[in-house]
């Protein structure tokens, strides 16, 4: 059950993330869960760093962390994508 809310909060970060973020990020559901769970570990890790608590505890921070974290990939994912998109 642990693993289907964790995808379940993945895609709720994603779908945030994307309304966050400016322009118009072409990926499908799966891609969006994707990118709020890998967004969700980052957020997670950054926490860790910063306090005391471990990568994947729940605290009263972890949806802005997990937003931040997808963001994070999204800016970085997004260029990673976009390259091979381009027509001259």
């Amino acid at each position: 059950m642990g693993i289907i809310l964790f995808l379940v909060f993945g895609i709720v970060v994603g779908f945030i993330a994307r309304a966050i973020m400016p322009g118009s990020q072409k990926m499908g559901m799966v891609a969006t869960m994707l990118l709020g769970v890998i967004g969700s570990f980052i957020g997670g890790f950054i926490g860790a760093l910063l306090t005391d608590s471990r990568v994947l505890d729940l605290n009263t921070a972890g949806l802005i962390g997990s937003v931040v974290g997808a963001l994070i990939a999204l800016a970085v994912g997004g260029g990673l994508f976009t390259l091979g998109t381009r027509t001259a």
